[in-house]
């Protein structure tokens, strides 16, 4: 037989073993030696050898042959050249013995199917012998018989769907319908891979499971690493790991990979909607023993184990995988009936500042040297990175992020800076939330707010508790017990046009987050408990994105709770109740804005981080308005006086912009700068739309000229 080279995608065998083609070369040598001799033999009671339409036919002479041949009970020559009755240690097939649990007549048997697939020879080889030129991979009753054993031994049971060779994968009988020993035998590609040195996952699993490495850690080595890796190897190896805001699925990587084993993280709602998930959970279980790997799993959320399916595929998972090391995380408690082990539990609290700055640096530096940025600080503007406290990324999701902001700086040639981070971590964000919410990004600063100092204030102290409540709330568990998360809420009150909206994408803008406004006509339902669903998958949803969830008119949903009448007040007590309750078990950042803040239950009072009032503003902040809502582009006439607006009009801010756009519409209309006319025309209609009394005195002068143009 003529030698082979080994493939590049192979790991290194310990010193002193042979690589895994020559092994398996010197084994398939004692195969073909077989062959000869089972060959040799046929031809010596064939009298016809050389019959070019042999296998196709039968003869009256061949049929006497068969009625003369021995019996299922009969001796069966035993071949010279017998290979070792066990592998080498340590070799790729010496760990498949220890990994599946295999005997030596196993790995006989997995040599006898495998050579067709190495070696193309074979396959004309097992057609004449199986006396049938159409059928080019070994049966059970040859593979049997190049064994040394007689068809009716206790070798038949080596193909049960119970044995080792089977139920770990390495070998498929096809042809159920055909007698027992008619059977054909076939090695998946991928234990032929294995065997001749390649470690690349299955084919069948691109796209549903990812093999991760050292050079994926995103983190330093996380507190619980020890434990769970020491639980890995206990038992049936099952852990799982309660979320409660840290990163469990980069803490599975790391104890993986301290317990010796290869991580391989599954895409568990690929998996689960990949058609033949029963045929997947084998591939993956024979996966897993052959690169000695261990899986990574979850979050368990998106697998939904409290329904029937998703229980059943969490059950099968757990069950071919028992005895390998398997990791699950989520959020949710670990049931019983989930599978029949029950895991470790550990929980996995948030990372302190320190260790996600650390985080970020070594993603950037990484994902910065990859697109030719320069490595370290010199890749990365100074702030950088604290600026990134106020994010919940897992391991995966900053490694993502980092390599989207290092192709944005490499664009244009510079280090890295923070309105590439914004923009990469807004990337991550999930589309869930917009079907129940209107997703804006900010585009405001807060140079375009005009606020007195006190609602400034308050909103200063929004931003920050957003930035540190890692730190706070976190690391110094100033929020122990009760279930309270890690959120922050605040009240915005005022008249409406007084700038509570724009305020909190301004917030949203200083934090680098995405602002989501909550649609009512997509929350508020007629049928009674449909409407808390609608919030709880909001809030759900606004628990894994990076943004500020804005509960616009909140009055509307947090309204008071009323003395129960009828079953109407009943129900709408417990919807309020509920907000009560979830609000301060919520994680992510929520303000809720109102015009009418008495019609609040007083009991979310206490739950409110911040509460910053938006009064009407005063003749000077008026000014401001007025100019700023005009802007620099607008010609203006030599007559427009903003001070007189300013003093007689007592707007708000939306009023004020109202009427800024409809006297810009006007100037444009006529053609010519814009004027005082034109400002007064739009403040009498922005009256009458208000409901308010046009007196002269407000007016002045210019309500006449107004008007008089209003009958032209």
């Amino acid at each position: 037989m003529t030698t082979a080279q080994d493939t590049p995608r192979t790991t290194a065998e310990p010193p002193g073993v042979p690589t895994a083609v020559e092994e398996l070369w010197e084994r398939l040598g004692h195969v073909e030696q077989r062959v000869r001799n089972a060959v040799a033999a046929r031809r010596a009671v064939d009298p016809q050898p050389d019959d070019p339409y042999r296998g196709q036919y039968l003869t009256p002479e061949g049929v006497e042959r068969i009625l003369a041949a021995r019996d299922a009970f009969g001796p069966v020559p035993q071949y010279a050249s017998e290979p070792p009755a066990r592998p080498r240690p340590g070799s790729r097939l010496g760990r498949l013995v220890e990994d599946f649990g295999l005997t030596p007549l196993d790995v006989d048997l997995l040599m006898v199917a495998t050579a067709p697939d190495i070696d193309a020879r074979f396959e004309r080889l097992y057609g004449y012998l199986n006396d049938d030129l159409n059928r080019r991979r070994p049966t059970i009753g040859l593979a049997l018989e190049l064994c040394g054993l007689p068809a009716a031994s206790s070798g038949r049971f080596r193909f049960s769907p119970s044995a080792p060779l089977v139920a770990g994968g390495l070998l498929t009988v096809l042809e159920a319908d055909r007698p027992l020993l008619s059977r054909v035998l076939r090695v998946p590609d991928r234990v032929t891979a294995h065997l001749l040195g390649d470690d690349e996952p299955d084919g069948r699993l691109r796209g549903l499971v990812r093999a991760a490495g050292p050079g994926d850690e995103q983190s330093d080595p996380a507190p619980g690493t020890p434990r769970v890796a020491a639980a890995l190897g206990t038992g049936s190896g099952l852990v799982h790991l309660l979320d409660r805001g840290g990163d469990p699925g980069g803490l599975a990587v790391q104890a993986i990979l301290a317990a010796g084993r290869r991580p391989l993280v599954v895409d568990i709602a690929a998996f689960a909607a990949a058609p033949g998930p029963a045929d997947l959970v084998r591939t993956l279980a024979a996966e897993v023993r052959l690169s000695r790997g261990g899986v990574v799993l979850g979050p368990l959320e998106t697998l939904a184990p409290e329904r029937p399916e998703g229980a059943r595929l969490l059950g099968d998972l757990c069950a071919a995988l028992r005895g390998t090391p398997l990791v699950v995380h989520g959020t949710k408690n670990w049931d019983p009936l989930w599978a029949g082990d029950s895991p470790v539990p550990v929980h996995v609290p948030p990372p302190g500042p320190a260790a996600v700055t650390r985080q970020w640096r070594r993603a950037l530096d990484r994902a910065g040297t990859s697109v030719g940025l320069p490595a370290g600080e010199a890749g990365v503007e100074a702030g950088v990175v604290e600026a990134t406290t106020a994010y919940r990324l897992d391991s995966e999701q900053v490694r993502r992020a980092a390599a989207v902001a290092s192709r944005l700086a490499a664009l244009e040639e510079r280090p890295v800076g923070v309105r590439d981070l914004r923009t990469a971590v807004r990337a991550q964000n999930g589309a869930g939330l917009e079907r129940l919410a209107r997703r804006i990004e900010p585009a405001v600063g807060w140079d375009d707010l005009v606020l007195p100092p006190g609602t400034h204030r308050q909103l200063s102290e929004l931003a920050l508790r957003a930035r540190h409540r890692g730190q706070v709330l976190g690391e110094w568990r100033m929020r122990p017990g009760g279930g309270r998360g890690r959120g922050v809420v605040a009240l915005f009150a005022g008249e409406s046009g007084t700038g509570k909206t724009m305020s909190a994408e301004v917030v949203a803008s200083e934090l680098g987050m995405e602002l989501y406004v909550v649609d009512l006509s997509i929350v508020v339902d007629k049928y009674i408990g449909e409407t808390e669903k609608n919030l709880e998958r909001i809030f759900v949803e606004a628990s894994d994105v990076n943004g500020i969830l804005l509960f616009d008119e909140a009055d509307a949903i947090f309204g008071k709770r009323s003395q129960v009448k009828d079953a109407h007040d009943r129900h709408a007590n417990v919807e309020s109740a509920y907000l009560l309750q979830r609000i301060e078990s919520f994680d992510g950042i929520a303000v809720l804005t109102t015009n009418l803040r008495a019609n609040l239950d007083e009991a979310f009072t206490r739950r409110l981080d911040v509460i910053a009032e938006f009064p009407m503003p005063d003749a000077r902040q008026r000014l401001a308005l007025w100019d700023r809502c005009l802007g620099a582009e607008i010609p203006r006439a030599a007559d427009l006086d903003l001070e007189f607006c300013a003093q007689r009009f007592e707007l708000a801010g939306g009023s004020i912009r109202s009427c800024a756009v409809t006297a810009a519409y006007r100037a444009a209309e006529a053609g010519g700068p814009l004027g005082m006319e034109q400002i007064v025309s739009a403040v009498l209609q922005e009256y009458r739309k208000l409901g308010r009394l046009v007196m002269e005195s407000e007016f002045g002068p210019w309500l006449g000229r107004a008007q008089g143009r209003g009958r032209r």
